[in-house]
């Protein structure tokens, strides 16, 4: 199959270069236009896709080449892209940096190349001159066939700008467009934290932010410029994902402030096979939904909501009770620290051994490779799926169902598992092996037969 999907991936020089902003500022600019406008975050994040999403109102969505095989990735991007004017995908970290320090594998560049997309790359001017085109002759030159086809200056002056878009276009003689720049926006800062930037129902006057970078971008950036460089982007040849239609079930999925971590594209698939979504709130709600066949608690800042969380009694008996009955169940990472004793001293479900605590950094973070141990929810013994870990929390039992292993050779045991749950750090993308997901309903429909079965043997 093919399909027409205009696009542009907007790279950065590295963390903290203020990609996040200029992509931000040109979503909102294009949402303001009235034009139909996708959004992508390379990699695995799970938070820059909330605010495309929830602030910004652009569908976003996650295209990561160490999840995906390049089918996927085009299957995908077909699919959530086509039919939008423009889509535009935000990279992670700089352009060239990857799985590790010495290789390009999972970067932002090679989204780029495997999707025949189009690059601009964000570059910082504050506290430099022609020193500028040096970075950009760097990334223009350090790999064969850079993709990187324009410019976006950010922390600039007007009267540099003059100068230096003048300068690139004499120095490189085409092979790269100056698009536009950014000044110094010192209200428009974006909060951060340990996992990133914070998430968008925390920002104080996030839309007006947005507002104000998007008037931004109208004067300061080609935003017509940008739109034909995204109309030379190729058609997208794929195959699509072949999905079984299955019985129709319930999954309870947490979406609150403490459970707001999820790759949107996993819950689709869910609902492509027949599911249908429950959200609820562990923070809110005294029970789970009624009528459910399986459950989903995502990841994200139950450390942040401990006290909250623990004075919910009803709803923690209620979901350890569930799942000591035998519901099938997702947890993972901040979901499944509120599925065991503590966190930080506060009690929580208490279905799994041991507490939580701040190791204050990084613990074990980045992609990993899952190899099962022993059958389970999910898979067989010895099959895989590649996923991500980014926690500063451990656990005193983060289980032993797993193996994980990153792609410097280094592994750890990992995940408490068995028939009915998965439970552990590692994120899980179900494109990656949908054949997970698929095992993961299919004990949703078992469970829904069982129930249906108590319910005629007990006569109603």
């Amino acid at each position: 199959m093919k399909a027409s999907a205009p696009r542009v991936l907007l790279a950065g020089t590295g963390s903290g270069c203020g990609k996040t902003t200029a992509a931000c500022a040109i979503l909102q600019a294009y949402v303001n236009r009235g034009l139909r406008t996708g959004a992508f975050k390379s990699g695995p994040d799970y938070i820059d896709p909330m605010f495309h999403s929830q602030i910004i109102g652009a569908k976003s969505r996650n295209l990561d080449p160490f999840f995906f095989d390049r089918n996927t990735m085009r299957c995908l991007l077909a699919e959530n892209g086509g039919g939008c004017d423009i889509s535009i995908i935000e990279g992670a970290m700089g352009y060239y940096d990857g799985a590790g320090l010495d290789t390009s594998r999972a970067s932002s560049w090679e989204t780029a190349a495997w999707t025949d997309t189009p690059a601009v790359l964000a570059v910082p001017a504050r506290g430099a001159a022609l020193s500028t085109l040096a970075v950009i002759a760097g990334f223009l030159d350090f790999q064969p066939g850079s993709g990187i086809c324009g410019v976006i200056l950010n922390r600039c002056t007007a009267a540099a700008y003059q100068s230096l878009s003048a300068e690139i276009r004499r120095r490189f003689s085409g092979r790269v467009e100056p698009l536009g720049y950014l000044p110094e926006m010192p209200a428009c800062v974006l909060g951060s934290r340990h996992l990133g930037l914070i998430t968008a129902a925390e920002v104080e006057g996030l839309r007006e932010k947005m507002q104000a970078l998007a008037q931004q971008a109208e004067e300061t950036i080609d935003l017509d410029a940008l739109l034909s460089l995204a109309e030379t982007a190729p058609p997208l040849a794929y195959e699509p994902i072949r999905l079984q239609r299955r019985e129709p079930v319930r999954i309870a999925v947490a979406r609150d402030k403490a459970f707001c971590f999820y790759y949107e594209d996993s819950l689709h698939l869910l609902e492509k096979m027949g599911g249908s979504l429950i959200p609820f709130s562990p923070l809110s709600d005294e029970k789970l939904p009624e009528n459910i066949h399986g459950l989903y608690l995502g990841g994200g800042y139950p450390e942040l909501y401990a006290e909250t969380l623990s004075r919910n009694g009803p709803m923690r008996r209620a979901i350890a009770a569930a799942l000591e009955r035998g519901l099938p169940c997702i947890a993972e990472c901040g979901g499944f620290m509120y599925l065991t004793e503590e966190i930080g001293g506060w009690p929580m479900a208490g279905f799994l051994p041991g507490e939580c605590w701040d190791n204050g950094r990084l613990t074990r973070f980045g992609y990993v490779s899952l190899r099962a141990n022993e059958g389970n929810l999910l898979c067989g013994p010895g099959e895989e799926i590649r996923a991500h870990e980014f926690h500063h929390w451990d656990a005193a039992h983060p289980g032993a169902s797993f193996t994980a292993r990153k792609p410097t050779g280094r592994a750890w045991p990992c995940v408490h598992a068995s028939k009915t749950l998965y439970a552990g750090y590692p994120h899980l993308h179900f494109y990656a092996n949908p054949r997970f997901a698929e095992n993961f309903y299919d004990a949703c429909v078992k469970e829904k037969q069982g129930h249906a079965g108590n319910l005629e043997a007990n006569g109603h």
